[in-house]
């Protein structure tokens, strides 16, 4: 069979397509979320992993974030500039510095997850609770079958 460029693609609106289109607009509601608050993505995340990690070492928030302890420091910097994280030096050890969200950065986070899960509400409104739970199910076998 030959596919035109003008014909849609035979699996573009399958399964996969939609949960990615679903997932697309969980993320758009997070970004938007996240830049009506003044922060990247990185310095949120960055934020917000210091409220679940208080006094995270520098090269540990790297780690985390999948990055180098060069590009952290830049986030840190901002961070720090804004009010919403400090560090301190570690009694002994001079060079040896713990990050802390203060207590702005943590309020300024405040309410996200109420937030994503209203999204969540949000975009499976059209389905009853009944519906929900069975997609749950399903999507809960498809996830297993990946570990």
């Amino acid at each position: 069979m030959v596919i035109h460029m003008t014909e849609p693609s035979p699996t573009s609106d399958g399964p996969m397509d939609k949960l990615e289109r679903i997932n697309r607009a969980q993320i758009r509601a997070g970004q938007d979320w996240i830049r009506g608050r003044g922060l990247t993505l990185q310095q949120a995340f960055v934020l917000n992993y210091l409220t679940d990690h208080s006094g995270a070492m520098q090269r540990e928030i790297a780690e985390a974030t999948q990055t180098t302890p060069a590009n952290i420091s830049g986030v840190l910097r901002v961070l720090q500039s804004r009010g919403l994280i400090e560090r301190r030096t570690d009694e002994g050890d001079d060079r040896s510095k713990r990050v802390f969200a203060t207590p702005d950065g943590v309020a300024l986070l405040a309410g996200r997850d109420d937030a994503m899960a209203a999204v969540d509400d949000r975009l499976l409104s059209p389905l009853s609770s009944s519906e929900q739970a069975t997609l749950d199910e399903l999507l809960g076998r498809i996830a297993a079958a990946l570990d």
